[in-house]
This record gives C-alpha cells, structure tokens and sequence, in this order.
C-alpha cells in the first residue's frame, strides 16, 4: 500500500544496477514507495516465435515519487545505486515530464531513444518560452543551455536557451 501523498513529495530519477530496474520497481512498490519504471513494448524475435516483450525505456533508471525523509530508505533498497544528481542535489523531475512519458508510452510501441548532441552552426527552432517559434542556429553548447543566434528585424539577438526546449530543423528535412 502506498504511503499517503505529502506536498513535500517530487519525483527523481534513481541509478539502478545493470538490468534491475524492474526489479527494483517492484521492491520500491513493496516498501510503499510510489515508483515508475518506463516501460516499452518491443517485438522480439527468437528462432522460434516473435513476442512482445516490456524492456525499461531508460537503461539503469527508474523514477520515484518521494519526500526528503523516505530518500535513504529509497537508497537503501536492494538494486539502486544512488540518486541521479544535478549540481549537487538529487534531480526533481517534473510531474508533467512523467505524465507525458506515460502518455507517450501509452500510445506507441517499439519507441527508439535517442540522445541528442547539439552542434555549432546546426539550425534549430525553439519551442517553447518568449523566443517560441524563432528559428536561429546554435553558436555554444553549455551544459543544458544552448546559445542561439536568432536573426530577426535587421538585428542579431543572442540567447542561452534550454536544451529541452529546441528542435533540430536539420533532422526534420531528412
């Protein structure tokens, strides 16, 4: 049974060991722990038969819903490592990137994963913020921002923007 909602709760990522991440989910689940493990329903196919099989979306890594004062009982747990940290602190993930995850999952099947690395020069249109819709061409890459050089009435406007929140236009066109 879950342990009641507390506002103080947020969702981190956690690093699991080598293939245990349903394992782990399901330790998590027995504590009382809200845990969510991604899955992907992938066609396999052996010599004898294909099957559809649910492999972790995110290799190593499963998300969990907790307060401050549950975080070394989540550590704690056979299979997890540690929290996944971002300048120094366990990172929250936000509900809405779950819940779209969930979404996602829901309504596709054999999803690939796909890191993106941002290059100098590469064009790209921003998403999301006041510069939404822009499109410009990334000049530095700085950890999870980017800086896009945006040519708009005759001037050049230079902004560090959140990786998150650009698409490549390049990629698009292939």
């Amino acid at each position: 049974m879950p342990k009641p909602m507390s506002m103080s709760q947020k969702w981190y990522a956690i690093y699991t060991r080598p293939r245990w991440e349903k394992k782990v989910h399901h330790l998590l689940i027995q504590k009382g722990i809200e845990s969510y493990c991604p899955l992907n329903k992938v066609h396999r196919k052996w010599s004898d038969r294909v099957k559809l099989v649910e492999e972790p979306m995110f290799k190593s890594y499963v998300f969990v819903r907790a307060a401050e004062d549950i975080r070394t009982e989540v550590r704690m747990t056979d299979g997890v490592i540690n929290f996944v940290y971002w300048d120094g602190k366990p990172a929250v993930i936000k509900d809405k990137e779950i819940q779209a995850i969930r979404r996602f999952l829901d309504d596709h099947h054999n999803v690939e994963l796909v890191k993106v690395n941002w290059k100098a020069g590469e064009k790209v249109a921003v998403l999301a913020g006041p510069l939404m819709n822009a499109e410009g061409r990334v000049v530095q890459v700085n950890g999870k921002t980017v800086k896009v050089l945006i040519e708009s009435l005759g001037y050049l406007l230079l902004a560090s923007v959140d990786k998150t929140k650009i698409i490549s236009l390049e990629t698009l066109k292939s």
